[in-house]
């Protein structure tokens, strides 16, 4: 049963393949604090629910972020 809504795409899936920004955490650079001060500030918060694909598309954002400030 599809119960659970991605935040961006809207489109609904698995609640058991739900991805939040705490999967951040286990990343090298940014490290986990720089990310979620990065999605604050576009609106997203820790425990808001995405699909695969829309996890993916804010990974390389925040990695392009990331890399332009440095």
């Amino acid at each position: 049963m599809k119960n659970a809504q991605c935040k961006k795409c809207l489109n609904k899936f698995n609640q058991k393949d739900i991805y939040t920004i705490q999967q951040f955490q286990y990343r090298k650079e940014p490290n986990y604090e720089w990310s979620v001060n990065y999605f604050k500030k576009i609106g997203i918060s820790e425990w808001d629910s995405f699909c695969e694909g829309c996890m993916l598309f804010y990974s390389k954002e925040s990695e392009k972020e990331w890399n332009s400030k440095i």
